[in-house]
């Protein structure tokens, strides 16, 4: 069991991995991409040319007025971001306190995704009287400056503060980006003074943290200071006047302290009760900042991960069949708040879905599917009956409980009436083999495995050779679409001899010996003394 679910859990991480490699939209520096090493170039996948730009003005949907397209948010951004190259690179960052750099390649894809949000990025950060200076440099043209500001990914974006570079490791939207600099650069948390202020800041900011305090001042307001300095993500505002307060939340009552968060989805308001200590308030925020159901996408997957919910439910549908079961959905997750995190994952969005479906051998299906990961122990849950709300919610009763049993994937149980190998798959491999009276000599294979199949051609030639003889039965499983927990299996092909007498520890035998060598081992592990090798063996 203790390898079984380590196992899953890499493939689990690994998947995830997968996922980001190929859509990320801003790769974080850490130290290990920030600094020069060893290693060699990262392996970079999907190079294409940049993706086009859209020139014509778009119908702001929400407000009926123009909004700026792309094309004219990166032509506004050429006038204020600095392109850099080998003359320039070391000058600017030298010559300014804050400097906001954007390493990028012109044939990746990802960079082409990010350029956007860093161009209406600058634009928003000119507008805020932001001191920063923001560049960007095309590091596969200029690979000397590259390496001199310790770029090796693309995209990479890097905070100079006098001259030191720190990675950037905020979310993947322009407001997400503006957000983490000003929290870096100047202005950790907003003061806002009046009460057309404070409508005027819920014009821009959706979710923001709030914090009520008579005097900015004291052990308690220190703590939301610290607070809102190591969060990445989320705006901090501060008031000092309850009626101010009221516009941005208005169930908060007349206090001298109040802290809470604002969201922009039906669980609006959530209000903090523990004590004011910097950790217990960042604790608050990890629990509360998703929204009750959370559409996952490439930006907010690794975030989802890690989580401290670590019991997520996952919904896998159409768009439109979600939306019949959003409603429904939200009044589950309000009852199992800050036990489970409920997900939702649009099937056609293929490389969120497909590798995530996979691990419970769906990935074609076209129904909606409910499943689950307990992060912790790295095991799977799938509701196998109809997504109705009773039978959900009993899934997540269940599921908190400790009660629902794992899932392991599983084939359709087949008919071995007359075959001489016969198929184990997921749902017989309990019976068939670990509570068989016969000895079972099992072939553990995947489609993909390149030596499976002169491995099969064996277990069939020996089959045929022990046809009737000594309670030995041959059989095979596809470990691709199948699982057990006590199948612990990583190599492929392997032969797996479970003695009658010893369920619990198969012999594992060489899938390079001959048919003859092979037989003899057999026959040593059953103590058949009579038994022939035939020469065609």
């Amino acid at each position: 069991m203790f390898i079984w679910k380590h196992t899953f859990k890499l493939y689990f991480i690994l998947t995830l991995l997968l996922v980001l490699s190929c859509n990320v939209v801003i790769t974080k520096a850490s130290d290990s991409e920030a600094a020069p090493d060893d290693r060699g170039e990262e392996d970079l996948e999907g190079i294409e040319e940049l993706l086009a730009v859209d020139e014509e003005v778009e119908q702001d949907p929400e407000g009926g007025g123009v909004k700026l397209s792309e094309a004219e948010v990166l032509s506004k951004a050429q006038r204020i971001v600095i392109e850099l190259n080998n003359d320039k690179a070391k000058r600017i960052i030298e010559e300014n306190e804050f400097v906001l750099v954007l390493g990028y390649a012109p044939w990746c894809p990802r960079s082409a995704e990010l350029m956007p949000q860093f161009a209406e990025a600058a634009n928003l950060l000119k507008e805020l009287g932001s001191p920063l200076v923001m560049a960007k440099l095309d590091a596969d043209r200029y690979p000397k400056s590259a390496s001199l500001l310790r770029i090796k990914g693309f995209p990479t974006l890097l905070l100079f503060v006098n001259g030191s570079s720190q990675p950037y490791s905020g979310g993947f939207t322009a407001d997400d980006i503006v957000i983490w600099v000003r929290k870096k650069t100047s202005i950790p948390v907003i003061t806002i003074n009046s009460v057309p202020d404070a409508e005027e800041f819920l014009k821009k900011y959706h979710t923001f943290v709030i914090g009520l305090f008579e005097k900015f001042e004291g052990l308690d307001y220190e703590e939301f200071f610290k607070a809102a300095k190591s969060d990445n993500e989320t705006q901090f505002v501060q008031v000092s006047k309850i009626e101010i307060a009221q516009v941005l939340f208005p169930n908060v009552h007349p206090t001298n302290r109040f802290i809470g968060i604002v969201k922009s989805e039906p669980e609006r308001y959530t209000a903090y009760d523990g004590v004011f200590i910097m950790d217990k308030i960042l604790e608050f925020l990890d629990y509360n900042k998703f929204p009750l159901v959370t559409k996952l996408t490439e930006a907010n997957v690794i975030r989802a991960y890690s989580s401290p919910i670590k019991l997520q439910v996952f919904v896998f549908a159409e768009l439109d069949d979600f939306k019949n079961l959003l409603e429904p959905l939200q009044d589950i997750a309000r009852s199992f708040k800050s036990k489970i995190m409920f997900l939702f994952v649009d099937v056609n969005n293929e490389n969120l879905a497909k590798p995530i479906l996979t691990l419970f051998g769906l990935e074609e299906s076209k129904d909606v599917v409910v499943a689950a990961f307990y992060n912790g122990l790295s095991s799977k849950f799938l509701l196998e009956s109809k997504p109705t709300r009773s039978n959900i919610e009993e899934f997540c009763n269940n599921l908190v409980h400790g009660s629902q049993p794992p899932y392991y994937k599983s084939q359709p149980i087949p008919d071995n009436t007359e075959a001489s190998v016969h198929i184990i798959v997921g749902k017989t491999f309990e019976n068939a083999v670990l509570n068989s009276n016969n000895n079972v000599l099992l072939e553990v294979f995947t489609p993909w495995c390149i030596n499976c199949e002169a491995t099969s051609k064996q277990v069939e030639k020996l089959a045929k050779h022990y046809k009737g003889s000594y309670n030995l039965i041959f059989a095979r499983i596809d470990a691709s679409t199948n699982e057990h927990p006590q199948l612990q299996v990583i190599d492929y092909p392997t032969l797996l001899l479970y003695k009658a007498s010893d369920k619990t520890n198969p012999i594992k035998l060489h899938t390079k010996s001959s048919l003859k060598e092979l037989a003899a081992s057999i026959n040593k592990h059953l103590k058949v003394k009579d038994q022939v090798v035939k020469d065609e063996l």
